[in-house]
């Protein structure tokens, strides 16, 4: 048999290729694979259901992050995939592998992590599964939300003229990483010496200790706005933007000066000799929600609290395309994350 290397398709084009001739079985599922999360509909509303794997030396590292903060991330980054649906997020399931370097009184703290979380957002914790692992540690995480049939909001139903909103700032969590991994470096190199993190709480709890954006849900829905499409900023605004606009089948305008970033980011940023706005373009794990709105309701989103206008959504034919402060126009490029 001839060999295709997972890099070769990357995580998008491997999914496709894998899940092509899967047939839906029950009239019940209306939404499968392809979007944030799948959707189950029944007598009053619709069940979500989404899952995401955590692994060892792949999405996190345990010099650095400690097991309390990874159990409550691994929660955040799966709720806020029912989130972008524009559902609530009710249940969760939990499955964890573990290496025999690990202690009981290791898992006591990332369950910690994950009880604060489920208290704190009001998630019921309903199942799961622990096994050993060869090496490392491995969680999955699966979440189950509701939401009305006609509320649900997908990545294809972006229009030309729908503006297009962030919810927070961006970049934050990439420089937060890289700021860890060099003083990882620095302590491998030098045992004896501290960690200089300095007052750099802001984006270190970027990535170390995310959010998830329940807040904006009830806020939409107490102001009675559906949005035409959403998704959430895992892998970075760039590629985000492009799943929206490639199952929207449009285009997008992005405007430099209106991207949200923090002072802290920009700051660390030019530290490490990086240009902000790619940071805030291509870094990821940000988990704030891209959300799109028709003309006639961005009068009603631009007053909200923690909603920023980037931009439009355009025709197909314009490409998907960054403005810069000085007025060149620049195509956007996926240059997030990448699973293979």
């Amino acid at each position: 048999m001839s060999r295709t290397e997972l890099n070769e398709l990357g995580e998008f084009a491997l999914i496709d290729h894998l899940t092509q001739e899967v047939a839906i079985h029950h009239q019940e599922t209306i939404l499968g694979i392809g979007d944030d999360a799948a959707v189950i509909e029944n007598k009053d509303s619709c069940t979500l259901v989404s899952t995401d794997l955590l692994i060892e030396g792949i999405h996190f590292d345990l010099m650095y992050h400690p097991l309390k903060h990874l159990g409550y991330k691994a929660v955040i980054v799966n709720l806020s995939d029912i989130l972008a649906m524009n559902a609530v997020p009710k249940q969760i399931t939990v499955s964890v592998a573990v290496s025999n370097r690990f202690s009981v009184e290791a898992l006591e703290q990332l369950y910690e992590g994950i009880r604060t979380a489920c208290n704190l957002y009001k998630i019921d914790l309903v199942g799961g599964d622990t096994t050993a692992s060869p090496k490392g540690l491995i969680i999955s995480i699966t979440v189950i939300g509701t939401q009305q049939k006609d509320k649900i909001v997908k990545r294809n139903g972006a229009k030309p003229g729908d503006y297009i909103y962030v919810t927070g700032y961006l970049g934050g969590a990439y420089l937060g990483l890289q700021l860890l991994e060099r003083e990882k470096r620095i302590y491998q190199e030098h045992p004896d010496i501290q960690p200089q993190l300095g007052e750099n709480r802001e984006i270190l709890e970027r990535i170390l200790k995310p959010e998830a954006r329940m807040d904006i849900i009830r806020l939409l829905d107490k102001n009675h706005i559906l949005p035409s499409a959403m998704i959430d900023l895992s892998d970075g605004l760039s590629s985000d933007l492009l799943h929206i606009c490639k199952q929207s089948g449009t285009g997008a305008l992005i405007e430099e000066q209106n991207i949200p970033i923090q002072q802290e980011a920009q700051l660390m940023a030019l530290e490490f000799h990086l240009d902000p706005i790619t940071c805030a373009l291509s870094g990821g794990e940000d988990y704030e929600l891209l959300i799109c709105v028709p003309p006639d309701l961005h009068d009603k989103v631009k007053t909200l609290p923690s909603f920023y206008y980037i931009g439009e959504i355009t025709a197909p034919e314009n490409g998907v395309r960054l403005k810069t402060t000085h007025g060149n126009f620049h195509n956007i490029t996926a240059q997030g994350w990448k699973h293979f």
